[in-house]
This record gives structure tokens, C-alpha cells and sequence, in this order.
């Protein structure tokens, strides 16, 4: 790592744009502190993996995701938190529609690629197709959705002469791109897969290959590399929240790399944010067997409504948001019993009102979307 050299800066004429080595190169580690981080956040990730084998992951694998669509559209610039993410269109204000939209269709990008790695490697083309979902009907639809882009881009700035950053040439995409996948499937170069994961998010912001959407895609790629290495079985681990309440540092560090060649601050950075967010993923998911049973006791002092309320408490965990319409819908019971188990479960604090209109109210389930 030492001998790290991460890209040179070409000259365009009216501005510098920066060209990475490739990935495929001889890599050695040799600084303790990666290699202790390493160990941490490997020993982290296996607790996480092991613990999701004891409860119900998938009953809760869309929180994950939608906390992850929240926070990484957030770093963006978005405004639509976790229980707007569950709202219907109908339900979304006009001023939050085009967020709402941005967060949904990150939602189904990441749900597509999980999807697909059954079928595919860690590729471009997957990478492709996550993106043509993620730009599908929103703001950059105009933007080359699943296509690596055809111009200069930058990142700051009103023109690549005084950006923040100026990525590779459109010309050297797709030869980076290509060496990206090759280095994420080289199963013969002993590389810690953590170790690649970091690598490769550096690599993709570095080379930002579309117009639109780096940033998102090269976020959604962790959960997918790990996936797609058996490292955890479900995506349920996402660097979004740590990248967001850190958002200096996290620029800081990419762009140190490029500037400073100091790959291991970077790598340091990464496992750090690893290790701490598979912590509070066990402890998200302990928390959620201790609602668990806390609401089962309470379901029991509902007597004869604790059989609807449980009915309903199955479907929440799904779907944190609902309307009294639905509610009556799933316990098949009328409407005012279904009004009179919201008020119980509002009593409880299970219910939280999330609109103040007397009609077409929606209510969500507060205490679960709390432990996000």
C-alpha cells in the first residue's frame, strides 16, 4: 500500500480530468490498522449473517431496504423519510412526489438486482440494470438511464474548469468499468473481500460512468458485493446511514485518495463504517424480537380483539404504514371495529397518527420504524 498510486491527472485543454490505474494490479497490505479494522469488521459482518438466521429476516428485509433508499437518496438531496417511503402516490403531498418517486425506484433498483444475482454476476450489465430501474420516470430519465454516459461529466462546479472533481474521459468507461467487474470475480488474487468491497466503491465513484445516479449506484453496489460473495445471505447490511452522518469525512477521504494516493485512510474509513453498522444491525435486530414479545403480551390483554390485533401486527412488520380501510380489509371485520382496534393500539402507542385530517387518515406503526 505504500506504493499505492492511485490515477494521473490528464490534461483536456480548459480543464484536468482524473485517470484511475486499474484495480487489477499487485496489492499488497501492509498497514496494521487496515488489517485490524479488517478483522473487526469481518468478525461484525459474521455475527450479523449468523444472528438473521434466527429470526424472520425476511419479514423485516424491506425495512432494511427502505432505510437504505432514505438515506442514500438523502445523501443526494432528497427529503422523504422512512414512513413517508411506505406511503401510496395518492398519499404523498405534491411538493414530495418527485422524492417519494427517487426513493421508490431505488427501492425496486436494489430489490431487481438481489433479484437477479441468481442469474448473473456482479457485472456491468447488472450494474446497468439497477441503474436503468433507479432513473426510470424521475428527474435523470433524460439522463442515459442504463447506459454508461457519452460526455464529460463533473462533480462541483458549473463547468469541468472549475469542478470540485472531474471524472475519466467518456472514452474510458467502459475499459474501467470492465477491469472493475474483472477485479470484483478474480477469485485467484487472495484479496479480503472487504477489502474488495471498499475498492470497488472508491473505483465506480472514481470512474462515475453515468450522467446521473453514481453516487446511489455505487452505494447499492456494497450490499450487492457482499451478497453476491455468500458473505451475508440477504442485503441486510447498507453503509448509507454511516456515509450520511459522516458525509465529510466520507468525500474527504475519496477524494485524499486521488490527491494524496492515501488508499489506506480510505480502506480504514470503510471497514470502520462496516464494523459499526453491522453492531447496530444486531442490535436493530435484537431490538425487534424484544418488541416482538413485549407487543405479544399486550396482544394478550386485548382478550377476544387480541386475535385481529395479532392478525394486524403480522401485516405491520410488512407494511408500517396503513389506512383504517386496510386495517378493516385484513381482519375482515367492519369498519368500526377496525376504529375500534386502532384506538387500542393507539392507547398502546403501537398506532401513531400520520396525518392530522379527520378523514383518510393513515396511521403508522411507530415503535418499529423507531428501531430504524
Amino acid at each position: 500500500m505504500k506504493n499505492f498510486r492511485a490515477g494521473v491527472l490528464i490534461n483536456r485543454k480548459t480543464y484536468k480530468s482524473f485517470l484511475p490505474n486499474p484495480l487489477r494490479r499487485g496489492w499488497v497490505i501492509d498497514d496494521m490498522q487496515v488489517l485490524s479494522l479488517l478483522s473487526r469488521a469481518d468478525r461484525e459482518l459474521g455475527r450479523l449473517d449468523m444472528y438473521s438466521e434466527y429470526v424472520d429476516i425476511d419479514l423485516f428485509i424491506l425495512m432494511h431496504i427502505v432505510k437504505e433508499a432514505t438515506q442514500s437518496s438523502r445523501i443526494e438531496g432528497t427529503q422523504t423519510n422512512m414512513e413517508e417511503a411506505f406511503l401510496s402516490e395518492g398519499d404523498v403531498r405534491g411538493e414530495k412526489r418527485d422524492d417519494w418517486e427517487e426513493v421508490q425506484n431505488y427501492i425496486a433498483a436494489m430489490n431487481e438486482a438481489v433479484g437477479l444475482l441468481g442469474e448473473l454476476p456482479f457485472s456491468t450489465r447488472l450494474i446497468k440494470r439497477a441503474h436503468k430501474t433507479l432513473l426510470r420516470g424521475v428527474r435523470g430519465e433524460r439522463k442515459l438511464p442504463g447506459e454508461f454516459r457519452r460526455s464529460q461529466n463533473w462533480v462541483g462546479g458549473a463547468s469541468p474548469g472549475d469542478a470540485a472533481f472531474v471524472p475519466p474521459a467518456h472514452t474510458e468507461v467502459a475499459e474501467l468499468m470492465s477491469d472493475i467487474e474483472l477485479f470484483a470475480n478474480d477469485a485467484g488474487d487472495d484479496i479480503p473481500d472487504l477489502i474488495k468491497a471498499a475498492l470497488i466503491h472508491y473505483q465506480f465513484e472514481t470512474v462515475h460512468p453515468f450522467l446521473d445516479g453514481n453516487g446511489r449506484i455505487g452505494r447499492l453496489l456494497i450490499p450487492l458485493y457482499l451478497v453476491s460473495k455468500g458473505i451475508l445471505k440477504r442485503p441486510i447490511l447498507y453503509l448509507s446511514d454511516f456515509f450520511e452522518r459522516n458525509r465529510a469525512s466520507y468525500y474527504d477521504n475519496l477524494t485524499r485518495v486521488r490527491a494524496h494516493n492515501d488508499i489506506a485512510l480510505w480502506l480504514k474509513f470503510f471497514l470502520a463504517g462496516m464494523a459499526e453498522t453491522a453492531q447496530k444491525g444486531v442490535r436493530t435486530l435484537d431490538a425487534i424480537m424484544q418488541l416482538k414479545r413485549e407487543l405479544g403480551v399486550k396482544m394478550d390483554k386485548l382478550g377476544k380483539r387480541g386475535a385481529n390485533a395479532r392478525v394486524l401486527l403480522d401485516a405491520l412488520y410488512k407494511q408500517p404504514v396503513i389506512s383504517p380501510a386496510k386495517i378493516a380489509s385484513l381482519i375482515g371485520k367492519s369498519p368500526q371495529t377496525a376504529y375500534s382496534l386502532i384506538a387500542d393500539l393507539e392507547r398502546d402507542g403501537i398506532l401513531k397518527t400520520m396525518t392530522g385530517a379527520r378523514r383518510n387518515k393513515i396511521y403508522m406503526f411507530e415503535p418499529y420504524i423507531r428501531l430504524f
